[in-house]
């Protein structure tokens, strides 16, 4: 047969839940199982496992395709999959504008009178990846990973991942090691948790497991600075990356049950434009334990509670506030790293092997009170972003392996340092069909 050991059919893989985790802990739809032509059950297995050991763990992206190509002697491995999802909603008393994102920060605090409800229709998380791999199961085994999806205005397809892998390290665009996808239950939310740590890098990264159940990791990436500057001060190009790194441990080996203590190092590069003249670096650091742990054979528990100053831009809710580094209230030319904390913690239940539950409550808050005032009792920062918090409770049913259904009611509450704050509710339901 032509086609014999070339063509993989029906790997048994439903797509991480467009807002749970990639690899999803205790998704009961995936299956390792390819059913090929010329191929055994194992072979398939072994197949299924390389394609997922070089996709990210991120939710919304699964690794093994549904279709893939084997080169000759089965040292060349090609996937190509992806979802197309659709999603309908309705918010209300105070709509977030975003169909994708429930951002609590996004709550408009000022809403124009007649606009308490939005209705919309959305597919624009919808994505396609390409998965490749070479030497599979070697120590020279070389990784190719990227993919898009519609995120960007109008549809326009927008990179979410690009990267290489080779004996453990990753070079590319990637989520930051300091982020920990698969402690986070699912979603239709593509944003998750507001006090989750996400940011999209460009890295270096190093990940080793041993086979005690401990993985360690280390990565020097380019990540994004968001500061507030004023009359003393100037933002400047960056000279050092940030130092994220973390250790793992997965309770009797299982990969579905571990705890993870992450940190990171940042140096946040300004100008002091205050005579004479000259840059400055503030130190910034974060540190953050995350995980899931099933309880039982029908729960899983995932969590995350993290706290740093200047590292803002890594927490859901604050990116692009710019809180990295934000005026001092008393010292002309100084710029201060703003203190933030967050944490969540979810449950999933299983109710069938094609029909699960979870429910997640969220708490993000920052302390740049003083920012931008300088001293000047005019400005009323008090009218700024003090915390917010966030809640979702959803029910998904497979269909089939290839068809998931899903409904959810997301809940954000946004409160400013003057204690003012509005609330939205978000009601969607999706239909997400993966190949």
């Amino acid at each position: 047969m032509i086609m014999k050991k070339n063509i993989l059919l029906g790997m048994g893989v439903l797509c991480a839940l467009t807002g749970g985790a990639q690899n999803h802990p205790a998704k009961q739809n995936e299956s390792q199982e390819i059913h090929t032509v010329g191929f055994t059950p194992a072979d398939s297995a072994a197949v299924y496992r390389v394609f997922v050991e070089n996709a990210p763990k991120r939710f919304q992206i699964a690794g093994a395709p549904r279709f893939a190509i084997v080169g000759k002697d089965e040292k060349f491995y090609l996937g190509i999959g992806g979802s197309a999802k659709g999603v309908v909603g309705f918010d209300f008393p105070d709509p977030i504008s975003s169909p994708m994102y429930f951002t609590t920060s996004n709550i408009n605090m000022n809403p124009t009178p007649g606009n308490g409800g939005h209705f919309w229709i959305n597919a624009q998380q919808s994505y396609l990846y390409f998965n490749v791999v070479a030497l599979p199961g070697t120590k020279n085994q070389l990784g190719f990973y990227f993919n898009f999806d519609l995120c960007g205005s109008s549809y326009t397809p927008v990179i979410q991942n690009a990267y290489l892998t080779y004996r453990g390290f990753l070079l590319g665009y990637n989520t930051s090691i300091f982020y920990d996808g698969n402690a986070c239950g699912p979603g239709i939310d593509k944003e998750g948790p507001n006090s989750m740590t996400w940011a999209l890098n460009t890295v270096l990264d190093y990940i080793h497991s041993f086979k005690n159940g401990v993985s360690v990791a280390v990565g020097a990436e380019i990540g994004t600075y968001s500061y507030t500057t004023n009359n003393y001060t100037s933002q400047v190009s960056q000279r050092l990356p940030d130092i994220p790194a973390y250790v793992q441990y997965n309770f009797n080996n299982n990969p579905n049950s571990y705890v993870r203590f992450s940190a990171i190092a940042r140096f946040l590069q300004y100008r002091d434009l205050v005579a004479p003249a000259k840059n400055k670096t503030v130190g910034g650091w974060g540190v953050k334990a995350s995980g899931t742990v099933p309880i039982g054979s029908k729960w899983q528990t995932y969590f995350q509670a993290g706290y740093g100053k200047g590292i803002t831009g890594y927490f859901e809710d604050l990116n692009g506030m710019n809180l990295d580094l934000t005026p001092s209230p008393t010292v002309d030319g100084k710029l201060d790293a703003v203190p933030a904390w967050g944490g969540y913690f979810g449950l999933q239940y299983n109710w069938t092997n094609n029909c699960y539950s979870s429910i997640c409550y969220s708490h993000l808050r920052n302390y740049a009170k003083d920012y931008g005032t300088n001293g000047d009792p005019n400005v009323a920062w008090d009218t700024q972003y003090s915390y917010a918090q966030y809640m979702a409770l959803n029910v998904f049913y497979n269909i089939n392996s290839m068809l998931t259904w899903g409904l959810e009611w997301d809940w954000g509450r946004r409160v400013n340092f003057d204690h003012n704050s509005k609330h939205d509710n978000r009601l969607q339901t999706m239909l997400q069909f993966t190949f």
